[in-house]
């Protein structure tokens, strides 16, 4: 890579393959799908809670609901606005991460932080009917990988970081370091109040954004960065 390019603009291939996937599907429901099909659909690979205690949701797709929806609802969307939101912001935090990461570590990680947002919303939702959608967990999940290491001296957001690809590679710090950065905490109280007006803010009828997962998927990213970074710590660090 040139030392001269500027990384913002150098998109990795995974994150612009899930926006892609995301899009797609938006667009097949949209489009190729009636209401009939596009319930179906959504009930098939969207994430249901009371599929797990012995409710039968029909999914004319095939069996198997109940693992693959754990991760397949981060595709799915309400509707374009929807998807047009978390998409600008996985643009911004997952691509700090996924170049850092590298395609196959991204695609993982995006894979468990939609998990861990997915069984957060099934245990404090136990037996909800309704759909939940979106790639807001994993999104948020990406945000609490970023902060591990974006802050760190020299790295992304360092003065002496800015349009320095190495910069994207700094150590990480341990959680206990990261929470105590005066920014990293005012991205999680900003996060956090995000997170309350979702909350108090009515669900739509037709389908679910949890404000339970977007917690799930960032606890996610945030406690297991570290297993899916591949820039070793610096010596003498310690915690996750």
């Amino acid at each position: 890579m040139n030392s001269r390019s500027e990384p913002i603009f150098d998109i990795p291939g995974v994150v612009l393959a899930i926006i892609a996937i995301c899009a797609l599907v938006l667009a097949g429901q949209t489009f190729l799908l009636d209401d009939a099909g596009a319930a179906a659909f959504t009930y098939c690979f969207g994430f249901v809670p009371a599929r797990y205690d012995g409710t039968t949701i029909p999914c004319p797709f095939g069996s198997g609901a109940e693992i693959w929806s754990l991760v397949s609802y981060a595709f799915l969307h309400g509707d374009i606005t929807h998807l047009a939101t978390n998409a600008i912001v996985f643009l911004i935090a997952g691509s700090a991460v996924a170049r850092r990461l590298g395609n196959l570590r991204a695609l993982a990680f995006f894979a468990a932080t939609a998990a861990g947002g997915a069984l957060l919303s099934l245990v404090i939702n136990w037996g909800e009917p309704i759909p939940m959608v979106g790639a807001s967990a994993a999104v948020f999940g990406f945000i609490a990988g970023a902060i591990r290491f974006v802050f760190q001296p020299g790295g992304p957001v360092s003065m002496s970081g800015r349009h320095n690809p190495a910069a994207y590679f700094v150590p990480a710090a341990p959680l206990t370091s990261a929470l105590r950065n005066y920014r990293a905490v005012a991205l999680i109280g900003a996060w956090l109040a995000l997170n309350v007006v979702d909350a108090l803010v009515a669900s739509d009828a037709a389908y679910r954004v949890s404000w339970e997962a977007h917690i799930g998927g960032f606890l996610t990213g945030l406690l297991l960065f570290s297993v899916f970074d591949p820039v070793p710590a610096q010596a003498g660090d310690r915690g996750v």
